[in-house]
C-alpha cells in the first residue's frame, strides 16, 4: 500500500532524543481512511547511537520505518536522501529532538489534502527547560506574535507533493524552516490546532549562540532568495506592545533583551563558531 504521510527526520548525533521522537510519532491517531504512512530516519555523520536507538524502536501496524546511515554529515544532503525515498502525498519535515501530540499527523494530512499547493504546520509548545534563564527567556519569547500567530514551522513543517513541485533541489541554506515557509504565500500556510513540542536550548551562552545563528539564517535568506520576502507575514510588535510584555513579565522580558542585546555583542563570539550550530 502506498503511504498517505512520508516524515522524514534528519539526525546528527540524536541519541536520547530519537527513540521519543519516534515513539510519540507511532502514537499518532490513525490517518483518514487507515491510510499507511512511512517514517524515514536519515542519521547523518553520526558518532553516537543515534542509527541503534533509532532501529530499536518499535514501529506498530499501519507504519514503516527505514533508518538510512549516512557517513556524510549535513542536513540538506539528508532531505535530498529521505525524498528520493519518500512516496506519501504529504511530507513532514520533523526535528529529531520534537515530541508531536497524536492528532497532529491526522489533521496535518487533512490540511493538505487539497490539490493546490498546501503548507502546514501545528501549534508549537515549548519543552519544559530546565535552567532558569531559558525558563524566563521561553517565557517571554511564547508571547512574542510571531509565535502565537501564523505558521511558524520550527521543528515541524509540511506540505503536499505540488506544495514540493515549487523548487527542485534544496538550497544550501542555514534555515530551511524559513525557506520552505517562505516559499508560500499566507493564504497557502495552514496552522491545524494539535500541537507539538520543541526544545529551546539550555542557557545563556548556548541561548546567545543559537539566536545569532538564527539571524544570520534569515539574513542570509534575505539576501539569496529576496523574492520569497513578499510572503513574509511576520509582524514585529511595536513599542507600545513591546511594553505592555515587559510590564506582565519584567524577569522574562530583561532575560530576553540581554540575550537580543549579546548576539550583538563581540563578547560571546567564539573564534571558530560554526555556520550551523546548536546549543546543545
Amino acid at each position: 500500500m502506498t503511504p498517505l504521510l512520508s516524515v522524514l527526520i534528519p539526525a546528527h548525533n540524536e541519541a536520547g532524543y530519537i527513540g521519543a521522537c519516534l515513539s510519540a510519532l507511532f502514537a499518532s491517531d490513525p490517518l483518514p481512511k487507515g491510510a499507511g504512512a512511512e517514517v524515514l530516519v536519515i542519521a547523518n555523520g553520526c558518532t553516537d547511537s543515534t542509527v541503534a536507538e533509532a532501529r530499536a524502536v518499535t514501529v506498530p501496524q499501519g507504519w514503516t520505518c527505514a533508518v538510512i546511515d549516512r557517513p556524510e554529515g549535513g542536513k540538506i544532503g539528508a532531505l535530498a536522501e529521505g525524498e528520493a525515498r519518500a512516496a506519501g502525498s504529504v511530507l513532514v519535515y520533523l526535528d529529531a529532538d520534537v515530541i508531536v501530540s497524536a492528532p497532529l499527523m491526522a489533521q496535518i494530512c487533512a490540511a493538505l489534502e487539497a490539490e493546490q499547493p498546501r503548507y502546514a504546520s501545528g501549534a508549537p509548545q515549548l519543552s519544559p527547560a530546565r535552567s532558569r534563564v531559558s525558563r524566563l527567556y521561553s517565557r517571554f519569547w511564547a508571547k512574542l506574535p510571531f509565535v502565537r500567530e501564523g505558521v511558524p514551522g520550527f521543528g515541524l513543517f509540511a506540505m503536499n507533493r505540488t506544495g514540493r513541485a515549487r523548487w527542485g533541489q534544496w538550497p544550501d541554506v542555514i534555515a530551511d524552516d524559513i525557506f520552505a515557509r517562505l516559499s508560500f504565500a499566507p493564504a497557502e500556510r495552514v496552522r491545524v490546532q494539535a500541537s507539538y513540542q520543541w526544545p529551546l536550548i539550555e542557557g545563556f551562552r548556548n541561548l546567545v549562540r543559537v539566536r545569532r545563528r538564527q539571524n544570520a539564517g534569515v539574513a542570509e535568506i534575505a539576501e539569496r532568495c529576496p523574492a520569497l520576502l513578499v510572503n513574509e507575514d511576520v509582524h514585529r510588535p511595536g513599542p507600545t506592545a513591546i511594553l505592555r510584555l515587559a510590564l506582565r513579565d519584567p524577569a522574562g522580558f530583561m532575560t530576553y533583551a540581554a540575550v537580543a542585546l549579546a548576539v550583538k555583542s563581540p563578547l560571546f563570539r567564539t573564534r571558530n563558531e560554526a555556520r550551523w550550530t546548536r546549543g546543545r
